[in-house]
């Protein structure tokens, strides 16, 4: 059956025997019961009186469930040699649990509309559909655990049981030629979460650098059953139109993408071409001329489009390889261009004596740029901060200034970092991935699509240096007087290394952008200085901010120290 569960949102489930009575029940009972075989677990003593030689019964045993959901245990004892209660009841709760650990899906077919009364209605609908779900399948665990084993407990616990995430998909005819033999694949359009959402996956970190190779490839992919196993997203990078199609086994990743990137509408497919191709969860033989190297990614050129390819590996599910492949295709897109892209973050900073200053923070990973936003945001001379870019955008010079737009209206957060009571703050609207683990992370939006693709001049451009030490509050921000200084510390991209990736130490990467940047280097070098030259031109203040992020005993304090100087340069402005 796979990790993945696929629930059909078409049935308007009603009663607790459809739910028994659907193969989706056996499929999962079997796969359970193989998995207790495999471990040689004692729960199998349970199932002796469904035991036929080395197998068990899966028929008989869901028969026996449903007779469960009508009538007490002792009653039915005539009807099969004696079961033990109370290793029944362990039995039950245990393959339960085995449920509550899938990724479990509704995929609700609905024709597209952009009326907005109709949309209404289809989400309402399909939000009802999967409630419905939900308290059967609860109601059917809590029926038979009650038939089984009496219970006087007074506490009930309302767990997660249904689909996690609702999806809202149709078939459309491809416009775009070059995808044409991808028809038929079922495009989401729309998505209902069913918080809290909290996806465990077999990675939690990102290895190396996506390598571009000019190859002809889209006419070479094949997605196997494609109308049953696979799923587009198309999305909105910024204004870049970027088809993602996402093998059934990684939805979600999937569903991370609705809370980070819009979903593209139905006139945005029919009348922008796209830019930018991921597939994600292909296996490594159908990869055209696939290399050993290539198995983190690859990003082929063919023509005019850029086509990322992340293998079905374990070591690839991670919703970082989802989002940074996206970024890549973005970057490289930019450049191309003669844009410049930058991975940093952005926001308008505003205090309550009314001043304001838009900033930007350019730094790899770990580098402290989101979490400097939220120590400002704490500061209680902030009136607000309207964050606007969190990991990826582009500077462009418009009327002659700089300025900068984004590419997502959510935040991939590293939760390390970030004071203890973020992660249930956000925990209504998020997606949690990995929560037990180093490198836990949640997916949050936090900005509408229109202010974060709408250009906005900026005051301040600054690299996130986490790793020098300093006691001095007038050294936790310094600004170049020389274009050439400003290049060299942009460029040499140091940082002190957060286990954020599969780098330890001190690092280094161009630009601290390893997602395109680096692999058309020369051509960025020269975009780079363009818009450095014009930033020093323009009176944009170009320095370093010291957020200590990577220095040990700071990691949260020294976010804080940074946000509270800045916060004093901008009130003197």
């Amino acid at each position: 059956m796979g990790r993945s569960v696929i629930i059909d949102g078409s049935i308007v489930y009603t009663d607790s025997s459809e739910i028994l009575s659907n193969p989706g029940f056996e499929a999962l009972l079997r796969e359970y019961i193989d998995v207790l075989k495999e471990r040689n677990s004692p729960l199998l003593r349970t199932l002796e009186a469904f035991r036929i030689g080395e197998d068990y019964d899966i028929r008989h045993i869901v028969e026996y469930l449903h007779l469960l959901t009508l009538r007490n245990i002792r009653e039915i004892t005539t009807i099969i040699n004696y079961v033990n209660p109370e290793d029944l009841a362990k039995f039950v709760e245990s393959f339960y649990s085995f449920w509550r650990n899938k990724h479990r899906f509704m995929m609700k077919r609905e024709s597209y509309t952009l009326d907005s009364a109709r949309k209404t209605s289809i989400v309402f609908t399909a939000a009802m559909v999967a409630e419905e779900f939900k308290n059967l399948v609860r109601n059917l665990y809590r029926t038979i655990m009650k038939n089984i084993i009496s219970d006087n407990t007074n506490i009930i616990r309302q767990l997660p049981s249904g689909a996690q995430v609702t999806f809202l998909v149709d078939t459309f005819e491809c416009t775009q030629e070059k995808l044409r033999h991808f028809d038929n694949v079922p495009v989401i359009w729309g998505a209902i979460f069913d918080p809290p959402v909290i996806f465990y996956t077999k990675s939690n970190k990102r290895k190396g650098t996506l390598p571009v190779v000019e190859n002809r490839v889209l006419d070479r992919i094949k997605l196997p059953n494609k109308e049953r196993d696979w799923y587009l997203v198309p999305i909105l990078a910024a204004e870049l139109l970027i088809y993602i199609y996402v093998h059934k086994e990684f939805l979600s990743h999937a569903a991370g993408l609705g809370n980070l990137f819009q979903f593209a509408e139905l006139i945005d497919m029919k009348s922008k071409q796209v830019s930018g191709v991921l597939i994600f969860g292909l296996q490594p033989e159908l990869i055209p001329d696939y290399k050993p190297e290539w198995k983190n990614g690859v990003i082929f050129k063919e023509e005019n489009t850029y086509i990322g390819v992340i293998p079905a590996l374990d070591e690839n599910d991670y919703f970082g390889y989802m989002k940074k492949t996206i970024l890549t295709l973005h970057n490289l897109i930019r450049v191309d261009q003669g844009k410049l892209p930058i991975h940093g973050s952005m926001a308008r900073i505003v205090l309550k004596n009314g001043k304001s200053a838009v900033a930007m923070f350019v730094g790899d990973s770990g580098a402290g740029k989101s979490e400097t936003l939220d120590a400002l945001n704490r500061l209680e001379e902030v009136a607000y901060v309207d964050v606007i870019i969190d990991d990826m955008g582009s500077l462009d010079i418009v009327n002659g200034r700089v300025v900068a737009y984004g590419t997502e209206t959510g935040a991939f957060v590293r939760l390390d970092d970030l004071p203890p009571g973020y992660a249930y703050y956000t925990m209504d609207r998020s997606i949690f991935m990995n929560p037990d683990k180093i490198n836990a992370r949640v997916i949050v939006p936090f900005n509408n699509y229109k202010e974060v693709i709408t250009p906005t001049p900026i005051d301040f451009f600054f690299y996130a240096n986490n790793y020098t030490e300093t006691d001095n509050d007038e050294d936790r921000i310094v600004f170049f007087d020389d274009v050439e200084k400003a290049l060299e510390v942009f460029s040499a991209g140091r940082r002190m290394s957060k286990g954020t990736t599969s780098e330890e130490g001190m690092t280094e990467s161009y630009f601290a952008n390893p997602f395109g940047a680096v692999q058309r280097k020369e051509a960025h070098h020269k975009i780079a200085q363009v818009f450095m030259k014009k930033m020093f031109e323009t009176g944009v203040k170009v320095g370093e901010i010291r957020t200590m992020l990577g220095v040990e005993g700071y990691e949260k304090e020294g976010t804080y120290l940074a946000a509270k100087r800045l916060y004093k340069i901008i009130e003197q402005m």
